[in-house]
């Protein structure tokens, strides 16, 4: 199947905009320019001149594993039984029926990585997939993306709370310490057992943290104020893995050591309340300091603590608070992809990626604009008609086979 989007003022992030044709075929895009050539079998869909982005993709959300509306029983988000999770995966628990998934699409977004929550210190695996769909494992890009620990005031707190370590951030610490040593011991017992020629019984717990001692997956680190950023730095230095930084209320205070190492951070929830001690410097001008000092940015909404279909407005806020409209379409689009490791699939508009597409009724970063059209793998998904939107919703099912990458 042949579709081609005629007259769009494109931004593609990975190049400047233009004004032209986006050629979709199979799913994937074709061809992207002013002079694209058209089957003549293409269907045609004539933009008359609206911005086309490509989907946006939020890096950090409880989509699936935190309904809305339902109440804790129906939260799936934290397994606060014991202070290392490593080994849940919160793909067994997303609910794709749920209804914030229609919201992600009614707001634009395409790809998501849900997390686990933050009452942890080590809190499980990350799973990124597609807001369309009726199986998960159908919708998946990417599983796992990424190992998810917390510090500061949530698994202090928690646990603190039972009377358990840990109670302080000197506890957390070293919860996550013991963790990655006891992995290393694991990898040294396998690999010689491996080269005796003898059985080892699994761990799924160390698996999982000897994937990130591997730099197969990133650790994914929740943390907020400045002193526990260079925490998350001083424990990458020492066990070598890839990290990666989740909120960063503070991150700009220290920005000069995460762009001296080229540390990412997905930075946000930007517009809620200052709920604790450790966001009182969350500020919606934050992602500018950071980009500034040279740190690569993506935006989190952490739904459902910012609604998902609010994304892009964090990005047009930040703009008015200083951060350049290009670093804040890409913080949307591309730079979470990367994180997420599926950048060569999905986060900007090049041949040969999925056909991940957004058409807005003004410019995408306007307040009023908002999506009228959304394609997954070239198939469009929402439509502002009701009827065809409902259609979608109740079929649930993309036309074309997902291809992932199950590690």
């Amino acid at each position: 199947m042949t579709t081609a989007i005629l007259n769009a003022l494109v931004s593609p992030v990975a190049g400047a905009p233009f004004t032209g044709t986006v050629l979709i075929e199979d799913g994937r895009i074709a061809a992207a320019g002013t002079d694209v050539s058209v089957p003549a079998d293409a269907t045609t869909i004539d933009a008359e001149g609206a911005h086309l982005t490509p989907g946006l993709v939020d890096a950090h959300v409880h989509l699936g594993v935190h309904p809305e509306g339902d109440g804790m029983g129906a939260s799936d988000t934290n397994e606060m039984t014991g202070v290392n999770q490593a080994a849940v995966r919160t793909i067994d628990a997303i609910d794709p029926l749920e209804e914030g998934w229609d919201a992600a699409l009614a707001g634009g977004v395409t790809t998501v990585n849900v997390n686990p929550g933050s009452g942890n210190p080590v809190g499980g695996l990350a799973t990124t997939l597609r807001t369309f769909g009726r199986i998960v494992d159908r919708m998946v890009l990417r599983e796992p993306a990424g190992l998810k620990s917390a510090l500061g005031e949530n698994p202090k707190r928690v646990y603190g709370e039972k009377k358990q370590t840990p109670s302080t951030r000197l506890g957390t610490a070293k919860v996550i310490r013991e963790a990655f040593v006891a992995a290393q011991n694991y990898m040294a017992k396998q690999e010689q057992a491996e080269a005796d020629g003898k059985p080892f019984d699994r761990d799924l717990t160390n698996e999982a943290l000897a994937k990130v001692l591997r730099r197969e997956i990133p650790w994914r680190q929740h943390c907020h104020r400045a002193d526990d950023v260079v925490t998350a730095v001083r424990l990458a230095d020492e066990f070598g893995y890839e990290l990666v930084i989740d909120h960063g209320t503070e991150a700009h205070l220290v920005a000069d050591l995460l762009a001296e190492k080229g540390i990412p951070v997905l930075i946000g929830p930007l517009f809620t309340s200052k709920s604790k001690m450790e966001v009182r410097g969350r500020s919606i001008g934050n992602p500018a300091k950071l980009a500034a000092a040279g740190v690569e940015i993506s935006l989190i909404t952490d739904h459902p603590v910012i609604p998902i279909s609010f994304h892009v407005h964090q990005a047009s806020l930040a703009m008015r608070e200083g951060l350049d409209r290009e670093t804040a379409l890409r913080a949307i689009t591309l730079n979470p992809a990367k994180v997420l490791g599926v950048d060569a699939e999905v986060g900007s508009i090049e041949v040969g990626k999925r056909a991940d597409l957004v058409l807005w009724s003004g410019d995408w970063a306007d307040a009023m604009a908002r999506p009228t059209r959304v394609w997954i793998d070239g198939r469009q998904v929402f439509e502002l008609d009701q009827e065809t939107r409902q259609e979608l919703v109740a079929s649930r099912e993309l036309e074309t086979a997902v291809e992932h990458d199950v590690e």
